[in-house]
């Protein structure tokens, strides 16, 4: 969250000089360190936020501008945040919300090298078998868990899903901090998967990916990945943020860019 409110500051500045504004006079006013400066600007270029406008100046970036057009939402600029993610971890990519007390995939990105899980049980009953679910209920107070759960029954869908409520809320609770949210192969057989919250506004929400493949070496690589680019994410949703309207529920994926629900994000 802190280098998401630095990337925010940095171009708020950016976006109120149309003629573009000099690196100094964007550290004077954000009050940001040189060095920290300049990889939040760099972050910014690289999600098209921002734009040089010649040696040590900036201006708005091509997303910037879409978003702020009439036609524009900043959703096309999300999405490719998202594919830029799922190509960086090599896996498939989904953001989630907790929205009316039910588990909603609001956007993914997949291709051909990397398949979204295999939806066999409606994720908004599996939440204590999925990474997603496990992110965002960890977000959640106890009373919060146990409504849910009072809900949707933990069931067991594979040899490793943990179905008692004490020792989910346990793993929840005595991850170390910062840690992402795995399921190994407790959805689905063949399948691991890895989440880290982003939530900025009043639903809980998570970044996640899956594997295709139970190799703890490969999904720990690419948690660390996730972990990194998590900020960037979460920057792309706020610049996005649409509303509180829209589907409750995911759309049947497709392979290819995932439609996005509305996404409300309050940056503060």
């Amino acid at each position: 969250m802190e280098a998401v409110h630095r990337a925010l500051r940095a171009l708020e500045v950016v976006g109120r000089y149309s003629g573009g504004v000099s690196l100094a006079q964007i550290a004077r006013e954000t009050r940001l360190p040189q060095l920290v400066l300049a990889r939040v600007m760099e972050q910014l270029v690289r999600a098209n936020l921002a734009a040089a406008a010649g040696p040590g100046a900036y201006i708005a970036g091509r997303a910037l501008l879409l978003t702020e057009a009439a036609s524009g939402d900043g959703r096309g600029h999300l999405q490719e945040t998202l594919s830029w993610v799922r190509d960086a971890v090599g896996a498939a990519v989904y953001v989630a919300r907790y929205t009316d007390g039910e588990v909603c995939i609001t956007q993914y990105a997949d291709g051909p090298a990397t398949p979204l899980v295999d939806e066999w049980v409606d994720f908004r009953t599996a939440a204590h078998a999925s990474a997603v679910g496990k992110a965002l209920l960890a977000q959640l107070g106890p009373d919060g868990r146990r409504d849910h759960l009072s809900r949707h029954r933990a069931a067991r869908f594979t040899a490793h899903t943990i179905t008692r409520q004490e020792d989910l809320f346990r793993q929840l609770d005595t991850r170390r901090p910062g840690a992402p949210l795995l399921d190994l192969q407790e959805y689905a057989v063949g399948t691991v998967c890895a989440a880290v919250p982003i939530t900025s506004g009043p639903n809980a929400e998570c970044l996640a990916l899956s594997i295709p493949a139970p190799d703890p070496h490969r999904l720990g690589q690419a948690a660390r990945i996730l972990q990194s680019e998590a900020a960037a994410v979460l920057l792309a949703l706020i610049v996005a943020g649409t509303g509180a309207g829209g589907s409750r529920t995911a759309p049947r994926p497709q392979e290819g860019a995932g439609e996005p629900g509305s996404i409300l994000i309050t940056a503060t």
